[in-house]
């Protein structure tokens, strides 16, 4: 499916964000783990969401939907599947249950799509082979993990990885081993958190985060603040399009995935946030955009990991900026679900932008956007996302390719985008 996205005027409204990814899969995961029931609101119902889903259910837990963003999971002794677990495209499910199977101590074998099964799982099958669990395979996909885990472990988290780091941490549920993890630079700790809310005993000291040694979790309700990933595209979107001003409501503010709202304030973009408060242990709160001269920036690589995610969307914003914008320690952009730095080099310089990869930083020059190019995602949703953000932007249309990827984290795009009146219409082939 081919989309194209065209310049239509000021965006104005409220942008309605979809829950958040990372706290999606874990609610489900989470609640599969605990005893009783978990019932989740504001659950993200996307394709790698719902693979997570459908893995919960392959082992054994009681998973389903009983409105819109409504789901409930009843926790308990989990079995191994008698089937290979298909996680589509979605790297978050499948590193984060091979964690939780082997803590579990069951036995399964993980596969998915094309893409996936090139990205590397050495970094999480090194930690749970330490901790006692049993491999199958290479360092892609399929592999099949067998529990249960019968070691501690102190893992040093580098390169930092929220996803490396979570799933440790569940196979620690599965032994009363001491099991801490070191992070030299800070990961996303929204798993720290939701055990937590879960009932475990989750310590931190400086930089290493530790199981106490109360680990057994109980369901609970959990409400799914707004992805701050899926919002980026809206707030960018605000910053460059000409007279614009775009609200995201209840969208979730924690310091470890705030890093693309302060690149925009470094970028002087007119932005003020407010509504802040707490909920479930994360920070929420609004935020509003309105265009006004941007302008470029550096971002070194200790500033990545709080908005790797946005990485895309950053570039087309500089893109809009005066003068040049410089984003260092890309290198993790290479293994995403494509090779996100070259594809946006390309992707920008098909549009009269000047951009450049240099090693593991972009380099983009702002100025007039002429656009009127077809693009190359490689199948990669956020890739194929910002491209159309910079289409409402760009002199002239700009087309995307293999578009149908972007259900993987948002399915409802085209029709939020919609909302704050951005034009993106399907392409005959």
């Amino acid at each position: 499916m081919k989309l194209r996205a065209t310049s239509s005027g000021p965006l104005a409204g409220a942008f309605p964000v979809p829950g958040d990814k990372s706290l999606s899969h874990r609610a489900l995961i989470f609640g599969a783990v605990a005893e009783g029931e978990t019932v989740i609101a504001g659950l993200l119902e996307s394709e790698d969401v719902l693979a997570t889903a459908g893995a919960l259910r392959a082992f054994g837990t009681r998973v389903e939907r009983f409105g819109p963003g409504r789901w409930r999971v009843i926790g308990g002794a989990w079995r191994s599947p008698e089937q290979p677990i298909d996680c589509g495209n979605s790297g978050t499910s499948v590193r984060l249950l091979m964690g939780a199977a082997a803590g579990q101590g069951v036995t399964a074998t993980f596969t998915g799509d094309a893409s996936l099964t090139r990205r590397p799982m050495r970094r999480v099958k090194a930690p749970l082979e330490a901790m006692g669990a049993r491999f199958d395979g290479g360092d892609t996909l399929p592999l099949t993990v067998a529990g249960p885990v019968s070691r501690g472990i102190a893992h040093v988290n580098v390169p930092a990885s929220a996803q490396v780091k979570s799933a440790v941490l569940l196979a620690g549920l599965g032994t009363n081993q001491p099991v801490e993890v070191a992070e030299p630079v800070p990961s996303r700790d929204h798993t720290e958190i939701m055990l937590a809310e879960f009932g475990a005993e989750v310590e931190r000291q400086g930089t290493v985060v530790r199981l106490g040694a109360r680990r057994r979790l109980s369901g609970r309700l959990i409400t799914v603040a707004g992805d701050p990933s899926s919002a980026a595209f809206a707030l960018g979107a605000a910053a460059i399009v000409p007279e614009s001003e775009v609200t995201v409501r209840d969208v979730l503010l924690n310091p470890h995935r705030s890093g693309f709202i302060m690149a925009l304030q470094r970028m002087g973009a007119d932005l003020a946030m407010s509504n802040i408060r707490g909920q479930g242990g994360e920070t929420i709160g609004d935020v509003r955009v309105r265009f006004g001269p941007l302008f470029g920036a550096e971002f070194t690589a200790e500033e990545i990991p709080s908005m790797v995610d946005e990485i895309p969307i950053l570039a087309v914003v500089a893109a809009g900026a005066r003068g040049e914008t410089r984003i260092e320690g890309l290198d993790e952009l290479r293994h995403k679900e494509s090779d996100r730095l070259a594809l946006m080099a390309e992707g920008l310089t098909a549009c009269g932008v000047q951009a450049r990869a240099e090693g593991d930083a972009l380099v983009v020059t702002g100025g007039p956007v002429r656009g009127g190019a077809t693009v190359r995602t490689d199948g990669d949703h956020r890739i194929a996302m910002s491209h159309l953000v910079l289409g409402l932007a760009a002199e002239q249309p700009v087309t995307v390719e293999d578009a149908e990827m972007i259900a993987t984290s948002f399915p409802t795009f085209r029709e939020a985008m919609r909302e704050i009146r951005g034009r993106i219409e399907e392409v005959a082939a």
